[in-house]
C-alpha cells in the first residue's frame, strides 16, 4: 500500500525538529579551523544561517536583519501626523461655518418674527458672536482654546466641537499612556483632576524610588486608588519601565517632526487639556522617567511619512515600534553570540515583525546550547570554548569526511586498515570482507541472519551476514606530519585542508592505531612542535618564509626517540625560502631562495635519510610547485612527491598514510 504526502505552508502549527550538534559543528568547522577562534566560527554561522535536521533552511541574521529594515520602511511610511492635523483643522472650519449659519438663521428669524424688540436683541446677540469668530485667531490650538470658552448659537456645532475636544483629550492619554483613555471614561473634569492626582502620586513615588527609600507600602496604596488606569502592573519597576518606554516612544514621535509641527500639535494638545496643573505634572514624570531610564530612547527619531493621516496615539504607536526594531536592530548587527539572542523578547518579535522571524531566532538562540548540551562546547565565565570531547569529534568527523572524499573519488584503496592475523584480539567486529581471515563471531553472524531472515529455525547462513573478529596488528610506525603555516597557505585556500588533514590524521592514530605515533610540525620562518589539542587553534604566521629545512631538523629529533617504520609527511605550497644560520641560530629569509637555504635544507635530507626516515611530500598550488628540490628531494631520500590540490590532498595523504600502514605487517 503506497505512502501519500501532502505539502503545505509553514501556517505556524509545525516546529522545527530539534538542531543536531553534529550538524552544528560541520557547519562550523571549516571556519573554525580558518580563524581558529569558536565564538567568530558561532557568530558567523548566526549570521549565515544552518540547515536544519529536517533540510529547512534556518534563517540567519543576515536575512532577518534584511525584513526588519523592510518592516521599519513600512512603517515609516504608513502615514503622516502632519495630515491629521490638517484634519482637525478642517473639522474646525466646519464647526464655525455651523456656527455662522446658525447666527444667520438667529437673525433670520427675528426678522421674519415682527418683533422689534426680539430683532434688537437678537441682533445684540449676533453681532457679538460674529465679532467672538471673526476675532478667533488662525492656528488651530489658538480657536480650539478660545472656542471652549465660547457660547455656541448652534447645538450642533457645540457638540460637535464638544466631541472633536473630547477625542483629542482622549489622544492626549493614548500618546502618552496608551489604553489610559478606556480607563477614564469620559474626559470630563473629574476624570482631568483623577489623571492629575494620579500623575502627581507616580512623580512621588519615582522620587522616592531616586532617594532610596522603601516604595512597597506607597506602591500598595498607588494601586488601590489608581490600579485601573494602569492595568497589569505587578510592581513599581514595571509599571515605570513600561511608561518609561511608551513616553520615550512618545518623544520619537515629537523628535521625528518638523519644529512647525511639533509647536502646532504641542499647543493643540495643551489647549485641549487646558489645565496647567496637568500640564506640569506630565512634564515633571517625563523629566523623572528619563532620569531613572536614559537609555529608553528618548533621543530617537524616524523618517515618518506617508499618503494617510495618523493620529497622534497611532504615531506613538508606529514610534515604539521602530524604537523596538531600532534596538533590535542595533544588537543584531553588533557583535552577536547565542547567549545574547536568548536575551532578546521573542513576543516582541513576533508583534513587531513576524512569527517566522521569531521562530528562526529562536533556532539560532539554540545553537550554543545544543552544543554544550552535547558536551562540544563549554562556556566558562562567559568565554566560549570547544572541549576536548568537541575537538575528538572534530577529528572523526575529518577522518569521516576524507574517507568519504576518498569513496566519493575512488582515490586509492579502500578505507579500511589492514588488520593483522593471529594476534591481540579486539573487542571490535566487521563486515567479512574477501581477503580477511575468517575468524567469525558467531553471536554477531547469527544474530545478522535472523535480522535478514527473521524468527525460525533453521537459521540460514549468507556470506552478507559474516561478522569477523578484528585482531590488533603488532607493528608499529611513528609519523610526523609538517605542516606549512607560511601566509601563502591561506592566500591560496591551502591552510584549512592542511589543518583537517592534521585532525584525521591524528585521530584515525588514537582510534585504530593506539600504539603508533604521530607528531605535527608547524613551520613558516621557523618550526615548532604542535600539541593534537592545539590544531583546531593553530594559526598561520603573519612572516614570510619557509623553513623546510628547520622543519626536518625538528621532525627528525622528535622521531630519534621513537621505534618502528619512521616517515616525515610534509604539507607545502612551495619551495624552501628560510633556514637557520649555522653561526648564529638566527633564521634567514630569502626570496628567491639562496642557494645556501637549498644546501642546508638538502644537508637535512641527508641526515633524515641516514636515520632511516623516509619523507613524502605533498606540493600543493601545482604551478608554484614544479621546481626541481622537491624532486631532488625524493632522489635523495627514496620518498614519493604527491602533486595535488586543496581539495584532494586529504584523501590522497590518508590513502597513501594507509598503504604504509600495510606494508608493515608482520611477515607470515
Amino acid at each position: 500500500m503506497g505512502a501519500e504526502y501532502d505539502y503545505r505552508k509553514w501556517d505556524g502549527s509545525q516546529e522545527f525538529n530539534e538542531v543536531d550538534a553534529d550538524g552544528l559543528l560541520a557547519a562550523l568547522t571549516d571556519d573554525y579551523l580558518a580563524t581558529g577562534d569558536i565564538e567568530a566560527a558561532l557568530e558567523r554561522l548566526l549570521r549565515q544561517g544552518f540547515e536544519g535536521p529536517d533540510g529547512e533552511q534556518v534563517r540567519g541574521l543576515r536575512d532577518l536583519l534584511e525584513e526588519l529594515r523592510e518592516r521599519k520602511y513600512e512603517l515609516e511610511t504608513i502615514g503622516d501626523p502632519d495630515d491629521e492635523y490638517a484634519d482637525y483643522l478642517d473639522r474646525m472650519r466646519e464647526i464655525e461655518e455651523m456656527e455662522r449659519s446658525a447666527i444667520d438663521e438667529l437673525d433670520e428669524e427675528a426678522a421674519n418674527s415682527g418683533d422689534d424688540r426680539r430683532q434688537e436683541v437678537t441682533s445684540e446677540v449676533t453681532a457679538e458672536r460674529r465679532m467672538a469668530l471673526d476675532l478667533l485667531p488662525s492656528d488651530l490650538p489658538s480657536k480650539v482654546q478660545s472656542m471652549q470658552h465660547y457660547d455656541f448659537v448652534s447645538s450642533e456645532a457645540r457638540e460637535a466641537f464638544e466631541a472633536m475636544v473630547e477625542e483629542l483629550r482622549k489622544e492626549v492619554a493614548d500618546t502618552y499612556f496608551q489604553g489610559m483613555s478606556e480607563a477614564l471614561g469620559e474626559m470630563d473634569p473629574e476624570a482631568m483632576a483623577r489623571m492629575r492626582d494620579a500623575m502627581a502620586a507616580l512623580n512621588d513615588l519615582i522620587e522616592q524610588r531616586e532617594r532610596g527609600d522603601d516604595t512597597t507600602e506607597s506602591f500598595e496604596q498607588f494601586k488601590e486608588q489608581f490600579g485601573d488606569l494602569f492595568p497589569g502592573a505587578e510592581n513599581l519597576d514595571d509599571l515605570l519601565e513600561q511608561l518609561a518606554e511608551r513616553m520615550a516612544a512618545a518623544q520619537a514621535m515629537w523628535n521625528s517632526m518638523t519644529p512647525e509641527q511639533r509647536a502646532h500639535l504641542s499647543s493643540l494638545f495643551n489647549a485641549v487639556m487646558d489645565d496647567p496643573d496637568l500640564q506640569w505634572q506630565m512634564d515633571r514624570l517625563n523629566r523623572n522617567l528619563e532620569q531613572a531610564f536614559p537609555g529608553a530612547g528618548w533621543q530617537r527619531r524616524f523618517q515618518m511619512g506617508g499618503m494617510g493621516g495618523l493620529k497622534m496615539s497611532e504615531a506613538t504607536d508606529v514610534a515604539s515600534q521602530l524604537s523596538q526594531l531600532e534596538r533590535l536592530e542595533e544588537m543584531l548587527q553588533g557583535r552577536i553570540s547565542p547567549a545574547m539572542l536568548n536575551e532578546i523578547d521573542l513576543e516582541q518579535v513576533r508583534r513587531n515583525l513576524s512569527d517566522d522571524a521569531a521562530r528562526h531566532l529562536e533556532q539560532l538562540a539554540k545553537l550554543a546550547k545544543t552544543m554544550e548540551d552535547a558536551g562540544i562546547l563549554k562556556n566558562e565565565g562567559g568565554k566560549v570554548e570547544m572541549t576536548a570531547a568537541g575537538i575528538r569529534k572534530l577529528g572523526r568527523q575529518a577522518l569521516q569526511d576524507l574517507f568519504d572524499q576518498v569513496r566519493s573519488k575512488n582515490i586509492g584503496d579502500h578505507s579500511s586498515t589492514w588488520i593483522g592475523q593471529g594476534h591481540d584480539r579486539e573487542e571490535t567486529t566487521k563486515p567479512y570482507e574477501f581477503g580477511d581471515p575468517l575468524n567469525l563471531d558467531l553471536s554477531a553472524t547469527v544474530h545478522n541472519a535472523v535480522r535478514r531472515n527473521g524468527n525460525g529455525v533453521p537459521v540460514r547462513l549468507h556470506p552478507d551476514d559474516f561478522e569477523v573478529i578484528e585482531n590488533e596488528a603488532l607493528t608499529r610506525s611513528a609519523t610526523v606530519l609538517c605542516l606549512d603555516l607560511s601566509m601563502s597557505m591561506p592566500m591560496r585556500d591551502n591552510f584549512v585542508p592542511a589543518k583537517k588533514l592534521a585532525m584525521a590524521l591524528q585521530s584515525l592514530v588514537s582510534m585504530k592505531f593506539p600504539r603508533d605515533y604521530l607528531g605535527i610540525v608547524g613551520f613558516s620562518e621557523i618550526a615548532h612542535e604542535v600539541k593534537p589539542e592545539e590544531i583546531p587553534t593553530l594559526m598561520w604566521d603573519y612572516i614570510y618564509g619557509t623553513n623546510l629545512q628547520h622543519a626536518l631538523m625538528l621532525s627528525r629529533k622528535m622521531l630519534q626517540r621513537e621505534r618502528g617504520t619512521k616517515q616525515i609527511i610534509v604539507v607545502t605550497d612551495g619551495e624552501p625560502t628560510a633556514h637557520i644560520d649555522p653561526s648564529s641560530g638566527i633564521p634567514f629569509f630569502n626570496y628567491p631562495p639562496l642557494p645556501i637555504t637549498l644546501q642546508l635544507t638538502m644537508a637535512e635530507v641527508y641526515r633524515c635519510t641516514k636515520a632511516g626516515i623516509t619523507i613524502n611530500t605533498f606540493a600543493l598550488d601545482l604551478e608554484r610547485t614544479q621546481y626541481p628540490f622537491v624532486e631532488q628531494i625524493a632522489k635523495v631520500n627514496g620518498g614519493r612527491t604527491f602533486y595535488t590540490t586543496n581539495d584532494a590532498i586529504g584523501g590522497y595523504a590518508l590513502v597513501d598514510f594507509l598503504k604504509q600502514r600495510r606494508l608493515l605487517r608482520p611477515a607470515g
